[in-house]
């Protein structure tokens, strides 16, 4: 009998201390934890910082005389070797060795570095044809984009404030096309068939861009460490470069620049926005892959009112009553969403207190009856 109780006291012995045992499995303060919090810092910094630079030096290089779109798509990508500071900086769950991709993910990157080398062909024929502040509105419509490619692709659910966003962001870009149909903001020297070509090419660049985010985020769900995910950017940078680079090569014959500012500032110029491009497309990797791509896709719609006034400030653009309403309009959606995400991760935190309060009853209520039946033997 004695045998018998110790083996059924012995049987028990993870249930003696449920709090403890409880306690242990709740999330912690970590060393990954800590090193997730950085990179995600980290990444809001790289696109913050790059998105706005490189929108204001992409349209300040044909600003000031220049004039070749497959440099300025060249540019937004031939700064992928800074890509093998993360790489070989960053940590990794496993002992994988670094470029080791598997076959399909290396083919799958080298064709989405094409898809990007088009895109960014897109938004340098945008940036060269209309005012930095109209071109940001535009690109402002990815988000709209993004929320619709997000359900379809990787099924994020619909909510009202989603909606109202996506609503609200889509109804200023409308805004600005009854703007520049009733005599806008075009560029001096620039007929209304180019405008309306940056006009296009731009929503065409937010529409690809847009459907670059969730398509992004199903691909990085497939890797095992943020350095594999600077991998799969670095494979994807280096063929968007081969393609402008070969577009350039065939061109080199038809342009000629106008640079007014010296040689010296024409090279900072170019590097400084290889430099803050890179910077952007860091960023926006590591915030789709540590959150998602619509959060990745709201964080670059917040840069739009300083985009805006940058173009004001710097170059003069207009900033009409119409540019006014949209600017209004696409900050509404964008603090919309933000209500709504934070109500919902309020609804969470209440959820999870609630179940992780049922499993200590639940295990306390064990517990009891355990030490009871250990009594009675």
């Amino acid at each position: 009998m004695a045998i018998h109780s110790q083996e059924q006291a012995d049987s028990t012995t993870d249930l003696l201390q449920p709090e403890e045992r409880y306690n242990n499995t709740l999330p912690s303060p970590t060393k990954d934890h800590h090193c997730r919090r950085f990179l995600e810092i980290l990444s809001y910094i790289c696109l913050f910082l790059g998105t706005v630079v490189a929108s204001v030096l992409s349209r300040f290089y044909f600003q000031h005389g220049g004039s070749n779109r497959w440099l300025a798509t060249l540019v937004q990508s031939a700064g992928f070797p800074l890509f093998l500071l993360p790489v070989f900086l960053s940590p990794s769950s496993t002992s994988r060795r670094c470029f080791n991709l598997p076959r399909h993910l290396f083919l799958l990157s080298l064709v989405l570095g094409i898809l990007l080398g088009i895109n960014n062909l897109l938004v340098s024929c945008g940036t060269s044809y209309l005012p930095v502040s109209t071109s940001s509105l535009l690109l402002s419509t990815q988000l709209a984009f993004t929320l619709v490619l997000s359900a379809v692709i990787v099924q994020i659910p619909l909510t009202f404030t989603n909606l109202n966003a996506v609503i609200l962001i889509t109804l200023s870009s409308l805004l600005l096309a009854f703007q520049k149909s009733s005599g806008g903001d075009k560029l001096p020297g620039e007929s209304w068939t180019q405008y309306y070509l940056g006009f296009a090419a731009t929503l065409g660049a937010a529409f690809m861009f847009a459907a670059y985010l969730p398509v992004m985020e199903i691909v990085y769900r497939g890797v095992d460490s943020f350095r594999m995910v600077m991998e799969v950017q670095f494979v994807m940078e280096a063929a968007a470069t081969a393609l402008s680079a070969t577009g350039m090569a065939m061109t080199m014959d038809d342009w000629k620049e106008n640079w007014d500012l010296g040689p010296t500032a024409y090279w900072i110029v170019l590097g400084a926005t290889v430099l803050s491009w890179q910077l952007c497309f860091m960023g926006t990797a590591g915030t789709i892959y540590l959150t998602s791509s619509l959060h990745s896709g709201i964080c670059m719609t917040a840069l739009l009112p300083i985009n805006v006034m940058a173009g004001v400030f710097i170059f003069g653009d207009d900033l009409g009553p119409e540019k006014i309403v949209a600017v209004v309009l696409c900050v509404w959606g964008f603090a919309s969403y933000l209500y709504g995400e934070s109500k919902k991760n309020e609804d969470d935190v209440i959820k999870g207190h609630a179940e992780n309060k049922g499993v200590v009853d639940s295990v306390e209520r064990k517990h009891g009856s355990v030490d009871a039946a250990v009594e009675n033997v």
